[in-house]
């Protein structure tokens, strides 16, 4: 099975199923679930302690989705400026495409880090 990817303008309708795109889904329908160690199948226990979207109660919905946005805003990138010798600029560049990923990943692992961030203070 072939991987395919699409963009998709949300403001525009969705063009209809082709012939092939409906019998690939109809196919898929009829092939077996597969359960492997990243996704194991759910115990009585843990099938039992899941609940129904309109189980829920108004707070309880609430708290999830201030859950959520807080996620989103936790996962969210912020634009910053750093003034920086150029050495160090230099040798960030030599890291080549993605450079500045590799910075933020290096700044967030010192301030992770106490005894790296007790070094730089």
């Amino acid at each position: 099975m072939a991987l395919v990817k699409m963009s998709l303008d949300p403001f525009k309708p969705l063009p209809p199923l082709t012939e092939e795109q409906i019998k690939m889904l109809e196919e898929a329908e009829k092939m077996p679930f597969v359960y492997d160690e990243e996704n194991p199948p759910l115990t009585k226990e843990q099938l039992k302690q899941m609940k129904h979207i309109d189980e829920f109660t108004e707070e309880e919905l609430k708290k999830y989705k201030g859950l959520a946005i807080l996620k989103r805003y936790d996962e969210c990138k912020k634009t910053v400026s750093l003034r920086l010798p150029a050495k160090t600029i230099r040798k960030a560049k030599s890291l080549g495409k993605g450079y500045t990923s590799i910075l933020a990943r290096i700044i967030e692992y010192g301030l992770d880090h106490e005894e790296i961030l007790e070094k730089c203070l």
